[in-house]
């Protein structure tokens, strides 16, 4: 590999940047809230009761849905599509782009989802049974509420933008998916401003705490502040969480014409396939899609100052991930490796984004947060530069890594490179 990483030598209008932050998370609604509640270590997930499962735990979003919304848009539309305005349009505040004066036609809207359109039907369902299941009350609103393209519809609607949107099936590698996919379009002239990134509703649907509770893969723990716990002996399974996070992407060369904040740019990313189980994760296939992102970005892995770990809290996933990262990462001294599934849960379709997002501070302030609730480490997932409870000084990372995989064996990485000019 060249000592010149590949992504630098492609010319500006093909290398992308990121020039906003918008989110809400069971940390807060911004970067700043979020990033502050990592380092101290506070966790995000609380007591939780829905329909037919019952008492159960998760990681529940606060954020203001009124905010750009009017009420009535909240009733007639999705959680996830409300998510996602919310994120978008503060994205596009923290870049400080004016849609007054924006192309509309030239924005496109790629939104990762885990899964989309079951807390509506199971709604509809519920609403019907109350009245002996007569189908004249079915919601007409349930066709354009559970189409697949729907959050990032509801986007575009409420922007007002008539560029190109669709949401990005992809598991819980989603939030990589979309934030690779709007790169991608990008490049291919398809727009000029990419939002892109990552949402999840799933905590309003019952369907998937009763899913994961069948498998024995649904975290419990007096202490639900305890409850998610990657990497631990003792971990018992997933916490739920709801969330989103999208970007704006922009070309370097149109966010240095306008004079853009640049939080980081895009080196490198891949997304392969296990192909061998709907559901255990495949560490050789993990580790080549790790070596793929490297390979693009014209990196070698102890270039890596910072690893996001997917990391669920699953007996098995946990330790497939650590053995295809210390296949990868060897000699690699100076790479510490974090959790932030354990503080939040597992945001499914935002989780990939989210995590990015918390790490992404440490190319100012040099700190990389703590993996919390580990009492005694698997020695299965023993990663060299494993920062455990307490967050670690490493100087300003020059590249972050973050893994995001998912069900049917979709995996993504996408690496982020500290901007110099």
């Amino acid at each position: 590999m060249s000592e010149t990483p590949a992504y630098r030598r492609l010319p500006d209008d093909q290398r992308i940047v990121l020039t906003g932050i918008g989110m809400t998370s069971p940390l807060g609604d911004d970067l700043p809230t979020y990033r502050a509640a990592l380092l101290a270590g506070r966790s995000g997930v609380s007591p939780y009761e829905i329909r037919y499962v019952g008492k159960t735990l998760a990681g529940i979003c606060r954020y203001e849905a009124t905010k750009y919304q009017s009420r009535k848009d909240v009733r007639r539309g999705t959680r996830a599509g409300s998510i996602g305005i919310f994120c978008a349009n503060q994205a596009v505040r923290e870049a400080g782009i004016d849609t007054a004066s924006w192309d509309p036609s030239r924005v496109g809207v790629y939104v990762g989802v885990t899964e989309h359109g079951n807390v509506e039907t199971e709604n509809e369902v519920y609403e019907l049974s109350q009245f002996n299941y007569d189908t004249k009350f079915w919601s007409h609103h349930h066709n354009p509420r559970t189409v697949a393209n729907n959050p990032a519809g509801e986007i575009a609607l409420n922007m007002g933008i008539t560029g190109p949107h669709y949401s990005v099936g992809a598991a819980c590698a989603a939030g990589n998916a979309g934030l690779i996919q709007g790169a991608q379009m990008l490049r291919l002239g398809d727009c000029d401003l990419a939002i892109a990134g990552g949402i999840s509703e799933s905590i309003h649907t019952f369907g998937i705490f009763a899913s994961f509770a069948s498998q024995g893969a649904l975290a419990t723990h007096e202490d639900p502040t305890k409850a998610s716990r990657p990497f631990d002996t003792a971990r018992n399974g997933i916490v739920v969480a709801e969330g989103g996070c999208l970007y704006v992407l922009e070309r370097l060369s149109d966010a240095k014409r306008r004079g853009a904040r640049i939080l980081g740019e895009l080196a490198g990313y891949a997304i392969n396939t296990d192909a061998t189980d709907f559901v255990l994760p495949n560490p050789e296939r993990q580790a080549e899609c790790v070596r793929l992102a490297l390979k693009r970005a014209g990196l070698e892995p102890n270039r890596i100052g910072i690893v996001s770990t997917h990391a669920t809290g699953t007996s098995s996933g946990d330790a497939q991930e650590c053995r295809a990262l210390r296949e990868v990462f060897v000699d690699c001294g100076r790479t510490a490796f974090n959790n932030t599934k354990s503080f939040i849960g597992h945001a499914m379709g935002a989780a990939g984004a989210l995590e990015l997002a918390g790490n992404l501070p440490s190319f100012e302030d040099g700190i990389c947060h703590a993996t919390i609730n580990v009492d005694d480490l698997d020695p299965e997932c023993a990663l060299d530069g494993l920062v455990l409870n307490h967050p670690r000084e490493v100087g300003k990372p020059d590249y972050i890594l973050n893994n995001s995989f998912g069900m049917l064996g979709i995996n993504s990485v996408v690496i982020i490179a500290r901007y110099d000019g």
